[in-house]
Formats: structure tokens, C-alpha cells, sequence
């Protein structure tokens, strides 16, 4: 009898380091999370000059290639 107590007091315990264990991984992961949505918010609603400067610069760098790829079709189609 005495073997089974002890038997299931070791597997109570291992459940419970195991309960302790899960949560403290589940609240760093919360705080991973919540981390990654601060660094997303905050490259999107900044003051609006850093993200629009930065749209603004690839606009013009997807417009410059376009001008040069039409450039380019244009002296194969001829």
C-alpha cells in the first residue's frame, strides 16, 4: 500500500512540474507575441514619415524598373 502511495504521489508531483512547466512557456509565449505586436504596430503607426518615406522610396524604385523593362520590350518589339 505504502508502494502505491508513494507511486502516486511521484506521478501528482511530475503533474505538477508539469502544469508549472506548460505554464510558464504558455505565458513567455504571450509575451512573444505581444512583443511582435508592439514591433508591428509600431513600424506601422509611427509618426507616418519613417513608413511612408520608406513606401514612397520602393514606389519610386518598382516605377524606375518598369521604365526599364518597357524600355527594354520596346526595342525587342521593333
Amino acid at each position: 500500500m505504502t508502494q502505491q502511495l508513494s507511486e502516486i504521489a511521484v506521478a501528482a508531483l511530475a503533474f505538477g512540474g508539469l502544469a508549472i512547466f506548460l505554464a510558464a512557456a504558455l505565458r513567455g509565449w504571450q509575451g512573444w507575441l505581444d512583443l511582435k505586436r508592439l514591433e508591428l504596430s509600431g513600424t506601422r503607426s509611427g509618426d507616418g514619415r519613417a513608413g511612408g518615406m520608406a513606401e514612397r522610396i520602393e514606389l519610386a524604385d518598382l516605377k524606375e524598373r518598369i521604365r526599364k523593362l518597357e524600355s527594354i520590350a520596346a526595342c525587342i518589339d521593333l
